[in-house]
């Protein structure tokens, strides 16, 4: 039954960090009247719709009682002031990774982004086998250098986008470089750090979602004062948006969820698989759907690459067993 529930939970989550790719880009790229909505509001919104969901879910498993969730919550996080501001650590890191890839987004292509962003993975593995103790086999990490070279191989820029790197100044692409690699560490020890509190306590996996959606909220709220302070007291906090932002919200929201499904269900590295097969296909169908890429045979053989890198994680050989003495 685990089993089911790991691969399960890794397959929702393709199907949602493709979508979510695919109708973020569409609505950060769709021309309309008036202003376009702000990022950082939008990552405030899905954290609220989260805690949202985790209550929800939290009195679904209390029978439906409003007396046995207030209990629940009041017991959980408000008597437990220590466990709830554990939470607070991987957070704030979360909060800086989002505001990392932004600069990061800002001063390199998107090609040598999601490349450079495809390390987490291994900083996942190697948070994983120090952090948690995790053991890894000859062939997982095997798989991890197949992985690396697969996704080197799908993202590998094309003639034109190497002309718009070359545009780019050596200070900003130093600068994208240094963000984007300070956000895979952050990004692995965040996602180890949250998977040793679920694996080290009790609680469920929903009451530690609303903890971290409550100081993610706090944390991005603080970014929105930041970054976007003037627009937001100009044109109000939900500018620009429509039914598109919301489909985008929503999926950020799911998200969180799926994510901490993943983690309780299978492990970190896992997770960054299953993003990697969602690169695969957001590709796949931007070529079908949107017609703004053309696959070459480099990219066919790093798809190839990063599905026997996927199974090849999996496998698990089984030890040959001592001959029977006569």
């Amino acid at each position: 039954m685990s089993a089911n529930l790991k691969y399960l939970s890794l397959g929702i989550l393709v199907f949602q960090t493709t979508s979510l790719v695919l109708t973020m880009r569409y609505s950060r790229t769709l021309k309309e009247e008036g202003p376009r909505y702000l990022s950082s509001t939008a990552v405030v919104v899905a954290e609220l719709l989260k805690i949202m969901a985790c209550i929800l879910l939290v009195y679904k498993d209390s029978k439906c009682s409003l007396r046995a969730l207030n209990r629940i919550l009041h017991d959980e996080i408000l008597n437990k002031p220590m466990e709830t501001l554990k939470l607070a650590i991987p957070s704030g890191i979360y909060t800086l990774q989002n505001n990392l890839l932004y600069v990061a987004l800002s001063n390199l292509d998107a090609a040598t982004y999601q490349v450079t962003y495809q390390l987490k993975i291994l900083t996942t593995a190697l948070f994983s086998v120090s952090m948690l103790s995790k053991k890894l086999g000859v062939y997982q990490w095997l798989s991890l250098v197949i992985l690396m070279t697969g996704v080197a191989f799908v993202q590998w820029p094309s003639d034109s986008q190497e002309l718009d790197s070359k545009q780019l100044s050596a200070g900003s692409q130093f600068v994208g470089l240094m963000a984007v690699l300070t956000a895979c560490f952050s990004s692995g020890f965040a996602g180890v750090y949250f998977e040793k509190i679920l694996k080290e306590t009790k609680q469920s996996v929903w009451i530690r979602n609303i903890q971290l959606g409550f100081f993610g909220s706090i944390f991005g709220l603080m970014g929105v004062y930041i970054y976007d302070g003037e627009l937001v007291s100009k044109n109000g906090f939900f500018q620009g948006y429509n039914r598109l932002t919301w489909i985008v919200v929503i999926l950020q929201a799911l998200g969180g969820l799926v994510i901490a499904a993943v983690i309780k269900y299978a492990d970190n590295i896992l997770k960054g698989f299953a993003t990697s097969l969602s690169i695969i296909l957001s590709t796949l169908i931007s070529y079908f759907w949107l017609q703004d890429f053309v696959p070459t045979s480099v990219f066919f053989l790093g798809a190839i690459l990063v599905i026997t890198a996927t199974f090849l994680y999996g496998y698990d050989p089984k030890p040959t067993g001592n001959p029977t003495k006569a």
